[in-house]
């Protein structure tokens, strides 16, 4: 069941998104709870209780808290969860990126405006959804990475660092042989080290001693298994022809 969170602190408002999503998941036959708030502070609260929402769809223009400090804060809590700011002026468009929303729609809300913005969100939950992924817990709060987009992961003492091909690392507290188990299930993925885990889609070239990725990176290869590592990126990439 789809969950969403509402915020607005102008009542009218409130309760025409609360009409217009009603009209939406009785027409969509979907599956979906939501949670209205009137202002950032009780949201913010519920966060910090432990819920947690699929959909946050925020009113930016609010006194004290605006939407922009709520979406920080929810960001706090988690990093990927679509956000979706409704407000009645554009200013803010520039700075909603900042915390990485996934739409701004000016008001007054209409139902095609509604219905538009959420089928687009959807189509890109289900998509990620379809797609594999591991969820981790770093000190940014619990993450998803897309196994697509993970180029690497590498242990440094007693922590894991996944390189994504954005450029950005990720460091999470693991056990590194069972990070290693997980993701040697999906196939593409080869132990060059014992401290290295490297995804095949991103190799360029390997040699002796280290793996060299598209993304400029290099990774050390255990000599020993020179011969073994390159055999299985043949064989990896004899299956993918």
């Amino acid at each position: 069941m789809l969950q969403l969170a509402v915020c607005d602190d102008n009542i009218d408002e409130l309760s025409n998104m609360v009409q217009l999503i009603n009209q939406y998941r009785s027409s969509k036959h979907l599956d979906c709870e939501y949670a209205i708030f009137q202002n950032g502070f009780d949201l913010v609260s519920t966060l910090e209780k432990g819920k947690r929402f699929d959909i946050y769809c925020l009113d930016i223009i609010m006194p004290s808290f605006t939407g922009i400090d709520v979406a920080k804060e929810i960001r706090g809590f988690d990093k990927t969860a679509p956000i979706l700011f409704f407000t009645s002026s554009p200013e803010f468009a520039l700075e909603s990126y900042s915390v990485k929303a996934i739409n701004y729609v000016l008001k007054p809300i209409s139902k095609e405006k509604l219905f538009f913005t959420f089928d687009d969100i959807l189509e890109r939950i289900k998509a990620e959804k379809d797609e594999d992924a591991i969820i981790v817990k770093s000190n940014e709060g619990i993450q998803k990475i897309l196994i697509s987009n993970l180029v690497f992961a590498e242990v440094i003492g007693r922590n894991v660092l996944y390189h994504l091909r954005s450029g950005k690392v990720i460091e999470c507290a693991e056990n590194f042989s069972s990070v290693c188990d997980n993701l040697l299930k999906y196939g593409h993925f080869i132990k060059t080290h014992r401290s290295y885990i490297v995804n095949m889609q991103y190799v360029d070239t390997i040699e002796n001693h280290q793996v060299t990725l598209q993304t400029c990176s290099t990774v050390p290869v255990a000599q020993v298994k020179a011969r073994e590592i390159k055999q299985q990126y043949l064989n990896y990439q004899m299956e993918g022809e």
